[in-house]
């Protein structure tokens, strides 16, 4: 069913290309289009401007700040628990196959070294991540999701560097349990930024010029190859394939990743979270508009003066404070809007809304201290905060960006020879995530054990019970550390101590032989 489903693709492909591709989704995104202005008008209106918007637009911003304070807070902690900065996110290891492979030779010097290869590759990941601003990128990303529900990455395997699209540059078509089937990208160029080689694609007349505006559509694709796919990818402009631009990737090392915050089976767009409180945050707008209007008004200071009022106005309006001046009191009255309580009304109503939006933006939560580094249960704490509160988004994210980013992350740097080369460790390489959810069974169990032996040290002879060879074990594994080379086994932790009493018996006896000497040698 699936291949058919890739057959039909194709045959789209040929028929339509990718700017006939692009229009023909486009219909369908047209509705999470719409919604994510509506959602981003009660929020960040830059974050996703409407299609007529331009540089000269001018924007009206929300009259409350809480839409757009939690979005970014609620991106910033999302960006702490999925690229935590203080600590990888992630660990290469080998295979299932190869490391059952290298545990069963026994090779001890070759697996310290490929452990050594590997944590170099990683130090050159994180290296390279924080040198190719990807934080700044995938904040945007996470921004996008919060607001829009939809997010695309792009990490080019020769160039380098990360791009994120918005909901409105890509279309995404998915099968009904959410596989990718094909994706089409626009990028708006002007006429004079491409390469001279391209110029043949686009039409040519006298009234052109280096401003024109042009569209480069990108098209991702997979097909059937063997028991499994791969993925293809070609570029067009002005309806014509561009010449040398069709590409061919692993099913597993796609350089596009589309993601979603939300998702439902049989969509091929994901939904915001913004969409889940756009009812709290349309009423908290309207309501602190009215609150704004009533308190300008309030603010204005009027005086009605009667008719035939026997007081000089303008006597009284220059005379100095303190001054005696001649007049009647109930001449002139000041005009007080009679709305103190309706605007206690909006006041209480406003702030039980902002209550609720901030416990659902996490807001009012302490989830990490003030300081540059932050500890891995710091990062475990906003991991399941995140997962409590967010119902599950944290465990899609990891699934659906986390992963992918690595294995992107590592094909682009392996592709321009920025990864140390170690001739142990070959291609089979696989990454895994150890932080946030992956880490906080981990965490849970390693709480646990520290409760379980601190209440055995409590009973007398308890830590005699203890298999202490395995107890460590038990540690290393709860912390996410490799405890091979570091745990002794029984029969090395026996000699040792076999060792140790035969040099204190040494010891022992040489002092022995050594005060039988003093006492025999002549005064």
């Amino acid at each position: 069913m699936a291949k058919d489903t890739s057959s039909n693709v194709l045959a789209e492909m040929q028929e339509l290309g990718a700017e006939g591709t692009f229009n023909r989704l486009k219909t369908e995104r047209d509705n999470y289009t719409q919604r994510a202005e509506k959602c981003a008008t009660y929020t960040i209106p830059l974050a996703f401007p409407k299609e007529s918007d331009s540089g000269s637009t001018t924007y009206d911003t929300p009259y409350n700040s809480v839409g757009a304070r939690g979005v970014n807070n609620l991106a910033s902690k999302l960006l702490l628990a999925l690229l935590p900065p203080s600590q990888p996110f992630f660990r290469l290891g080998l295979d299932d196959e190869s490391k059952t492979k290298l545990d069963n030779s026994g090779d001890s010097e070759t697996k310290e070294a490929i452990e050594y290869g590997l944590s170099m590759m990683e130090q050159a990941m994180m290296r390279y991540i924080e040198s190719i601003s990807f934080r700044p990128t995938l904040f945007d990303a996470l921004k996008q999701l919060i607001i829009t529900g939809n997010a695309l990455l792009f990490l080019p395997p020769k160039e380098g560097g990360v791009k994120c699209y918005h909901l409105r540059d890509y279309v995404v078509e998915r099968d009904g349990t959410g596989n990718v089937l094909q994706m089409v990208t626009v990028d708006t160029l002007s006429r004079g930024s491409l390469p001279e080689a391209l110029l043949q694609y686009v039409e040519s007349s006298e009234t052109a010029d280096f401003s024109q505006k042009v569209s480069v559509y990108t098209h991702i694709f997979r097909v059937p190859s063997g028991d499994s796919f791969e993925w293809q990818s070609y570029q067009e402009l002005g309806g014509n394939v561009i010449e040398g631009s069709e590409q061919t990737f692993p099913f597993n090392k796609t350089p596009w990743i589309p993601i979603r915050f939300f998702k439902r089976d049989g969509e091929s767009y994901g939904r915001s979270f913004i969409d889940d409180y756009l009812g709290d945050l349309i009423s908290l707008e309207n309501l602190s508009k009215a609150i704004v209007d009533i308190s300008m008004i309030c603010a204005k200071v009027i005086f009605l003066v009667n008719p035939s009022c026997q007081t000089n106005i303008r006597e009284l309006a220059k005379c100095d404070n303190g001054a005696f001046v001649k007049g009647k009191l109930e001449d002139i009255v000041p005009v007080q809007i009679q709305k103190t309580s309706d605007l206690q009304v909006c006041q209480a109503t406003a702030s039980q809304i902002e209550s609720r939006l901030s416990y659902c933006f996490l807001l009012n939560s302490a989830v990490q201290r003030s300081g540059e580094r932050v500890t891995a249960e710091e990062i475990r704490y906003v991991a399941g905060e995140l997962e409590d509160t967010l119902g599950g988004v944290y465990s899609l994210l990891s699934q659906e960006m986390q992963l992918p980013l690595i294995r992107c992350i590592f094909n682009q740097m392996q592709s321009l020879g920025l990864l140390p080369q170690d001739a142990n460790i070959g291609e089979n390489i696989e990454p895994t995530v150890i932080t946030g959810l992956d880490a906080l069974g981990r965490g849970a169990d390693l709480q646990k054990l520290t409760e379980v032996v601190g209440l055995i040290t409590q009973f007398p002879d308890g830590m005699n019970m203890l298999n202490f060879n395995g107890l460590f074990s038990r540690i290393f594994t709860s912390a996410g550390i490799d405890a091979g080379g570091l745990v002794k086994t029984p029969e090395q932790a026996q000699a040792d101590i076999n060792q140790a009493q035969a040099d204190q018996t040494a010891i022992q006896g040489a002092g022995e032989v050594a005060s039988q000497a003093a006492m025999e040698s002549p005064q």
